[in-house]
């Protein structure tokens, strides 16, 4: 037959798809540290048909993490690989960028976040979704004002979130900081040790409990949270993901995350 591609390859000539095949609605980049275990699953059970995730590697090491000062090492880790994880997962042509790491996110309160947000954004030359802009985003849906917040930091950490948070005109009622003790042992608090956190920055006084540290697997658990508390509990890999989804006009309702996902 004249003219035909032969093992059904594309016929020389020819146009190539005008979108990627599977990412036809999007294409997420994420960023995430190679220690995180915990945002690549989450955020891939969130991605609705036709939304596809692509995950860059920030290279750190497994160090102990026992004190503010070896938390800030990992803090200086983390900067000094990150722009470079950036240039090396855009080359897939991503649509969007999610950073799948609050921490850095959190750093110098709401100008150090604005900051960081513009860098990165110049450099991928997308726009970016953060755990700092998802979360504060995610809590106004609620109205919430009066917050207890639960992280895997040290000390040095927990001061960022607090000073970003209060910056931003929240209350913070209760922290709970888990001072989690390497990197890879974020992953490792166990979904009772979680529920136990929620119940304690818990109170009649706290309008939203939110969980930052992205290698918190905590995304399921918030959702069944909010049925015992009646009240926003939020996970930070929601938040995130959340926000690109609604940032790229995807308004899907996912299940299984909570109320977030589901009503917003």
């Amino acid at each position: 037959m004249h003219g035909a591609a032969r093992g059904g390859g594309r016929r020389k000539g020819s146009i190539p798809p005008m979108t990627d095949s599977l990412g036809f609605r999007k294409k997420f980049a994420i960023i995430a540290p190679s220690t995180n275990t915990s945002v690549q699953p989450e955020m891939d059970a969130m991605a609705p048909r036709g939304v596809t995730n692509h995950f860059g590697r920030i290279y750190i090491p497994n160090d102990p993490i026992h004190n503010d000062d070896e938390f800030n090492q990992l803090m200086d880790n983390i900067r000094k690989e990150m722009m470079q994880t950036v240039d090396r997962v855009m080359t897939c042509e991503p649509d969007y960028l999610i950073m799948g790491m609050s921490s850095e996110t959190f750093w110098d309160g709401l100008e150090g976040s604005k900051k960081l947000q513009e860098r990165v954004e110049k450099r991928a030359g997308v726009k970016v979704s953060m755990g700092s802009d998802a979360s504060q985003a995610a809590l106004k849906c609620y109205g919430a004002k009066r917050i207890g917040v639960i992280t895997p930091y040290m000390p040095v950490g927990d001061e960022q979130v607090r000073r970003f948070f209060t910056d931003c005109g929240f209350e913070i009622v209760k922290l709970k900081g888990l001072k989690c003790q390497s990197p890879v042992l974020i992953a490792h608090v166990s979904e009772r040790e979680l529920r136990d956190a929620i119940n304690e920055v818990n109170g009649p006084d706290v309008d939203a409990i939110i969980q930052v540290g992205t290698n918190l697997a905590m995304a399921r658990i918030a959702g069944i949270a909010e049925f015992w508390l009646d009240k926003p509990v939020l996970a930070i890999n929601t938040c995130i993901y959340w926000w690109a989804l609604r940032q790229n006009g995807i308004k899907d309702k996912v299940e299984g995350f909570g109320s977030l996902l589901l009503d917003h």
